[in-house]
């Protein structure tokens, strides 16, 4: 008898189970109380209604975001030893970073190791639910340590709730790590900013049509939201021509197909003469445009990206300012007056 009760005093205490009932996220909806008995029609233009509420979510933040990614682009947009981008969640949160991150190399051609996702259980977890991960607020430590984080570094915690231990636990860890490294809270339930946090952005998606189902409403405003502000991050670093992924890495029949029109696209070459364009740049559609553009070798269009920090509307502004100076000139000449100084200077955009 005394045998069992040292052993029932020897028992660690049960953590208390938190109580969640006051998250957004968590509420039961109005709209949907009759959810089991809609018929098909029904359920579609249910959640289609609802559905809109994310573009109305996304807009109510649009300040949030824009002050988040204006702190980020001087630390990500550098041209030597630029910081990351690095974003941490546990299940449908954590795989939308995941995604967000595996599609920047080949849309930007951007290395793998400048925007990263890291979701709670390993990359395990992508196809098969560890959700129990989440509960760990030091669950990102070892993956965060691994990263050797810089003051240059951006690192965000993914929760639709806001409360996820995995999720906010990782900013109170990196900045364990290094106090100057920027931290953000993406959520979609209104919360308070946790201590580690230096911007809360509240996708306020509202309660989902299936009580607490966070991959609906708050999965696509979560996605959504993370599009901004990885391609505002591309756009600014000079990826981007015009409304062109001039960046991209043509290793399919798509993407070969895709760099092909926008060579046809920036040069008036033909489909025949840009796909050979591209092979003779070794599939690097800006390298295609400036030879055809400058009509230079592969090597000199090299070159010229090379000076230009790689932004290809910095070469292409650059020879229009020279065409524009020498048109000046001759025009000066042919009226007889002195040619006018050169004035025109291009825009650069930010380095990468």
């Amino acid at each position: 008898m005394s045998t069992r009760k040292s052993d029932a005093r020897r028992e660690p205490k049960a953590t208390p189970i938190p109580d969640r009932a006051g998250i957004a996220t968590e509420q039961r909806n109005p709209r949907s109380m009759r959810l089991h008995a809609m018929s098909v029609s029904e359920c579609v233009r249910l959640i289609n209604e609802e559905d809109a509420r994310v573009i109305e979510a996304l807009k109510a933040a649009g300040p949030a975001i824009t002050a988040l990614i204006s702190e980020i682009e001087p630390r990500f947009c550098r041209a030597s030893k630029p910081g990351r981008l690095i974003y941490l969640g546990a299940g449908t949160s954590g795989r939308l970073g995941v995604l967000d991150a595996s599609e920047a190399p080949p849309t930007f051609q951007v290395s793998s190791d400048r925007i990263i996702g890291i979701i709670a259980g390993g990359d395990g977890a992508l196809r098969i639910s560890s959700e129990g991960k989440e509960d760990d607020p030091e669950g990102s430590l070892a993956a965060l340590q691994s990263l050797k984080l810089t003051k240059l570094d951006c690192v965000i915690g993914i929760a639709a709730g806001g409360t996820t231990p995995y999720a906010t636990g990782a900013l109170r860890v990196a900045k364990r790590l290094n106090r100057g490294v920027l931290t953000a809270l993406l959520t979609c339930s209104p919360v308070s900013r946790p201590a580690s946090c230096d911007h809360l952005i509240v996708l306020n998606t509202g309660p989902e049509v299936l009580t607490g189902s966070t991959r609906m409403k708050a999965g696509t405003a979560t996605k959504l939201a993370l599009n901004t502000i990885s391609t505002t991050l591309m756009v600014r670093s000079g990826r981007v021509y015009e409304n062109l992924m001039v960046d991209l890495r043509a290793s399919n029949d798509k993407l070969r197909d895709r760099a092909a029109r926008i060579i046809s696209t920036l040069t008036d070459a033909s489909r025949d003469e840009a796909l050979a364009l591209l092979g003779q740049s070794g599939g690097d559609a800006k390298t295609a445009v400036v030879m055809r553009r400058l009509n230079v070798g592969r090597d000199e269009a090299a070159r010229r990206l090379a000076r230009a920090s790689g932004v290809l509307g910095n070469v292409l502004e650059s020879v229009k300012a020279v065409n524009r100076t020498r048109s000046s000139v001759a025009k000066a000449k042919s009226r007889g007056a002195k040619a006018p100084k050169n004035r025109s200077s291009s825009t650069r955009v930010n380095a990468r």
